[in-house]
């Protein structure tokens, strides 16, 4: 647990040093973006393993149905994390539409996964998620949104994200558990 807890908090740091020292940072220049990229990529490596190590039990049985609930937040998780939403006719004034399919994408996981390690991973960054939108919207509180898209945009990118679902799903199944069940 030590290992995935380890994860997470680079996971903030990696995303809040900019707020937190932003003399450091913009004194970094450009080599800052690369310092950041490094500390995330280190932190998803230590939760992925520090996740895969830890033991765990579950707090309740889930039930069948939830992995379909769970493939379909997902699918709409995918679509919010696609340009889709900021360059079609649907979502087009949503401010962090990266965040909310991040938020969802959590969710979803925690639905299906009730062991106290995935509430520690998947808690923490939807905790991590939520503080993003706060401390985005207090250091840059003016927002306008991008010109209204097509609804064939949405469609496009709506397509796209079936596609992702399937083939995530798929590698998700070899590494892991297959979440369309079987």
């Amino acid at each position: 647990m030590t290992i995935l807890i380890a994860g997470l908090v680079l996971w903030y740091g990696g995303h809040f040093w900019k707020r937190a020292l932003p003399e450091k940072h913009a004194a970094m220049g450009a080599k800052a973006k690369g310092v950041s990229a490094l500390v995330i990529v280190a932190s998803v490596v230590l939760m992925v393993i520090g996740y895969r190590a830890t033991e765990s039990f579950d707090l309740w049985i889930v039930p069948s149905f939830m992995k379909h609930i769970t493939v379909l937040l997902v699918l709409i998780a995918l679509y919010f994390t696609s340009p889709g939403p900021s360059k079609g006719a649907v979502f087009y004034k949503m401010r962090h539409p990266m965040l909310i399919g991040f938020k969802i994408w959590t969710i979803a996981h925690l639905l299906v996964n009730p062991d106290v390690a995935s509430f520690v991973l998947f808690g923490g960054l939807l905790a991590w998620a939520v503080l993003e939108v706060i401390v985005i919207n207090r250091s840059e509180p003016e927002f306008t949104p991008k010109p209204r898209g097509s609804i064939g945009k949405d469609a496009m990118f709506l397509a796209i994200s079936v596609l992702l679902v399937g083939v995530i799903g798929y590698v998700h199944g070899l590494v892991g558990p297959n979440p369309f069940g079987g």
